[in-house]
């Protein structure tokens, strides 16, 4: 810095001339090419996307626990633009598939007493259930916003859904009528809209079914995939967690070969399923997930001299860390993995989509991951998530068939 009033003056004098000539050139200079993405500017992350496949807009699931039907959904819509649909407006319903579900989850929830999660949540292979027993429709034939607001907003739409499905199962008659399901639906229809039979969708009338089938959507290509220790590999588990009420099951993969699914799919045209946990500090409410090497991390800063807690952004105590550059990952084995599962710290908490491969400034690779929690974010809905964040905190992935590996089809049975 200047040490005098001179200094100080000369230098100013000269940032003014220089500003001045500066919007005198933006004035009359056009530009050039593309603007460069604020992710490419500064000393934060920088990256550069190695193969990234189509997907449609970033949707909101906005107050719902429904990530699990439109992390699929966006899925699907990928693989009807991989089959060839080569409609620009393709927006699939994601509150067709949710009705349809709570009336399929009310159906067994009575069959095994009340003794199932009648919750917002489920799986990935509840949507491919209920595309193949229901079809699907666009979301202008039903966005499911029948109660007044812009945004979905399901807290009250489960607790009505909940108080009518325990008194149905009190069966105060001692016997179920034949109306209680229709009731049911009659309370899915108030706040989400009535199921179409048939709908006319640029000019051509289609049903549900004859919808699906035009997309080229076949729900017997889709396959789940998880990898824990406690389970043998190669064969088909039950999916361990409380809002998997199919009971839907995936192979288990040692860990390697799971997330080398990932990138077979990715190379070879094939968007991914996935779902993980997001509650780690890790993945950042401003685009980013890893997991960071804390130890080494505050090796660096302290080498660096500079104050641990300011250089990861943190400003009171226990905010989330701000991890705007890249960082030390640790390495993560199977074992770290299981443990995460066994203690509780990794759990079923967000489906997302992942479309792309990207590296950093460093060489580092990440998963470009569809969120659907709208716009938000640096990236604008849009999270880069680290290799070492996937193998540590994916809890299971779905593909179509033709997106694994020949030696795993081999190994799992699938031609």
């Amino acid at each position: 810095m200047p040490r005098n009033k001179y200094n100080q003056l000369t230098l100013m004098k000269q940032f003014f001339l220089l500003a001045a000539a500066l919007i005198s050139f933006a004035a009359v200079a056009q530009p050039q090419g593309p603007m460069p993405k604020p992710e490419d500017k500064g000393e934060g992350f920088q990256f550069t996307v190695v193969k990234e496949l189509p997907i449609t807009s970033v949707k909101n699931q906005a107050s719902t626990g429904t990530c699990w039907c439109f992390s699929t959904v966006s899925f699907l819509e990928s693989e009807a633009i991989r089959k060839g649909c080569k409609d620009p407006d393709l927006d699939l319903s994601e509150m067709y598939i949710v009705s349809n579900s709570y009336a399929d989850k009310a159906v067994k929830y009575i069959r095994v007493d009340g003794h199932l999660n009648y919750e917002q949540g489920s799986s990935f292979g509840d949507v491919i259930y209920a595309i193949r027993d229901h079809g699907i429709v666009p979301d202008a034939e039903m966005p499911g916003l029948n109660y007044g607001t812009e945004r979905h907003q399901h807290g009250e739409l489960i607790a009505g859904l909940k108080g009518y499905m325990n008194g149905i199962l009190k069966n105060p008659n001692r016997k179920l009528s034949s109306a209680w399901l229709n009731g049911l639906k009659g309370i899915l229809a108030a706040y989400l809209g009535p199921i179409p039979e048939k709908f006319n969708y640029k000019g051509v009338e289609y049903t549900p079914e004859s919808y699906l089938k035009a997309l080229n959507l076949n729900p017997d290509d889709y396959v789940d995939f998880t990898s824990w220790t406690h389970l043998s590999y190669y064969e088909k588990h039950p999916v361990e967690v409380a809002d998997n009420w199919r009971w839907e099951s995936a192979y288990n993969l040692p860990l390697d070969e799971f997330v080398s699914i990932i990138d077979y799919a990715i190379n070879n045209g094939y968007t991914v399923a996935w779902a993980s946990d997001v509650s780690e500090q890790g993945f950042t409410r401003n685009g980013i997930g890893l997991v960071p090497d804390m130890d080494a991390i505050k090796k660096q800063a302290e080498e660096a001299g500079s104050d641990q807690a300011h250089w990861l952004g943190i400003t009171a105590p226990g905010a989330r860390p701000n991890f705007d550059k890249p960082v030390p990952e640790l390495t993560i084995t199977p074992e770290m993995r299981q443990q995460g599962y066994e203690e509780k710290t990794t759990t079923d908490d967000h489906g997302m989509h992942i479309y792309g491969i990207a590296k950093d400034q460093n060489g580092n690779k990440y998963y470009m991951v569809k969120n659907s929690w709208g716009e938000t974010g640096k990236y604008k809905g849009i999270w880069y998530v680290s290799e070492a964040y996937v193998r540590y905190k994916t809890m299971d992935l779905m593909v179509h068939k033709d997106a694994i590996p020949k030696d795993i089809k081999k190994k799992i049975g699938i031609k």
